[in-house]
């Protein structure tokens, strides 16, 4: 079946159940705001590197968290007692997909938060829609992570840590706290051990829509 192509001047998506069995859905189109809105709230996301094509996704299983499944190791609970770091929402959000784009992730030659993503991302921020979580000690930032929140939802894109156990305590520390204010689901969108360990699972890509559809007060 071959891959569907997105046309800049028509702001649409194909069907989600339609993409391949790796989760591709179609090339192409642009980063502008809208389509990019409108890929969260249909269950589809961006990724694609530097000399690629932009690319969507709507892979099945999806790989979620809910709030109140997160897993909290004693280690870690030892780690927030202490308040080792200092946990911040929105304070250097260019820095924080900066640091993340220069993450070296194995089996990856270049990053896919390309310059044109970063810019893509700050544009939803300065909407109110993308958000970055900060984790500082003494005074520096060694860790975070940024993504979409639409509602009770939030579509989380990357993390980096400096330091061991700060992107850990910068995601649960946000879990908590926007858990509280109702958030009902964390989309992971790819399985990582890193979020397993945290608790998140795999569930029916048609389940994941039906829950975002229900919790993104549009």
């Amino acid at each position: 079946m071959p891959i569907f192509t997105l046309h800049p001047s028509t702001l649409l998506f194909p069907p989600v159940h339609l993409a391949e069995d790796d989760g591709l859905l179609a090339v192409g189109g642009d980063l502008t705001p809208g389509r990019l809105l409108l890929a969260y709230q249909s269950g589809i996301f961006p990724w694609f590197g530097d000399d690629e094509p932009i690319m969507w996704w709507s892979p099945d299983p999806r790989f979620v968290l809910f709030p109140q499944e997160i897993y909290i190791s004693k280690s870690m609970r030892q780690v927030l007692k202490r308040n080792t770091f200092n946990i911040t929402i929105n304070q250097c959000f260019e820095e924080v997909i900066k640091q993340c784009s220069l993450k070296e992730r194995p089996g990856q030659d270049s990053t896919w938060i390309t310059q044109e993503m970063q810019a893509a991302y700050k544009t939803l921020h300065n909407m109110g829609f993308a958000l970055s979580v900060e984790a500082w000690q003494n005074g520096q930032l060694v860790g975070g992570l940024y993504g979409v929140k639409i509602g009770d939802c939030f579509f989380g894109e990357s993390m980096f840590a400096h330091v061991s156990n700060a992107s850990k305590a910068a995601f649960i520390t946000f879990v908590e706290m926007a858990a509280e204010q109702g958030l009902q689901i964390i989309d992971c969108q790819v399985h990582t051990e890193h979020l397993a360990s945290l608790g998140a699972r795999f569930i029916d890509r048609a389940d994941f829509i039906s829950i975002i559809k229900k919790n993104m007060h549009l």
